[in-house]
């Protein structure tokens, strides 16, 4: 089985892994706005002591844990301590749009970078006709539908960590597609993934998908509980504001 792996797996390929850290670089990018620049007294030196680079999962995973563990400690920094925002002289939905212009960017080159990946990566029958070319096709529509209907009925703040900056909607949003899926933008991303793997007919692709998913599960661990307190602590403030009325 290890051996029919690495005959549909191409490890050694450096678009491989370029991809798969892509990935996980918003997290990333939160941990290093999570420190604010502060210089850190150790060094980390990259061993060369191989051609060409080896993809160990294990670490892989432990990276992206901690990464997205940073990312919450980041985006609770901004709730707490409005870093961002202060950058905007104080104006939040600024500083909102700022976030939601490079999380989109990163997520254009992260798309890239995927596509790349998939291109250099060994070719395997893995539909039979027509299916081959008819479920990808469903697969991303469907996904697609999910992402954009999420986006459309969140808007830009709603979308891109808009409640960290304090901008809450009036009420969570419950019509299509959340009332179909709790999390539809992630299940919406994964299924591309998939999608796009299934079209191109590369189970390297798969592979990633599945470290995609396993990324998004372990994000929302960090910003669902979060978010439903913001929303909890809205509720409670508007309940007693509307006592005192009484």
């Amino acid at each position: 089985m290890a051996s029919s792996l690495l005959n549909l797996v191409d490890f050694s390929k450096q678009s491989l892994l370029v991809s798969v850290a892509a990935i996980a670089f918003n997290p990333t990018t939160w941990n290093i706005v999570a420190r604010n620049g502060a210089s850190s007294s150790r060094h980390v030196r990259i061993a060369r002591t191989h051609p060409r680079p080896r993809i160990d999962f294990a670490v892989l995973l432990h990276v992206t844990l901690d990464c997205t563990v940073m990312r919450a400690r980041c985006t609770l920094a901004e709730y707490r301590n409005k870093t961002i925002t202060r950058m905007f002289g104080g104006n939040a939905r600024y500083g909102c749009y700022f976030l939601a212009l490079c999380i989109f960017s990163a997520g254009m080159v992260r798309d890239a970078l995927f596509h790349q990946a998939l291109m250099e990566q060994p070719q395997a029958k893995i539909l039979p006709e027509p299916f081959d070319q008819l479920v990808p096709a469903l697969l991303f529509i469907a996904g697609q539908t999910f992402v954009i209907t999420s986006t459309w009925a969140l808007g830009v703040t709603g979308t891109f960590l808009g409640d960290y900056f304090g901008i809450l909607m009036d009420h969570r949003v419950e019509g299509f597609p959340f009332n179909v899926l709790r999390n539809p933008m992630y299940v919406g991303s994964t299924m591309s993934f998939a999608a796009t793997s299934l079209w191109y007919e590369r189970p390297a692709g798969l592979l990633i998908t599945l470290y995609v998913y396993i990324v998004y599960m372990i994000a929302l661990r960090f910003e669902g509980p979060f978010t439903d307190m913001i929303y909890s602590t809205k509720a409670a403030s508007a309940k007693a504001d509307t006592k005192k009325e009484l």
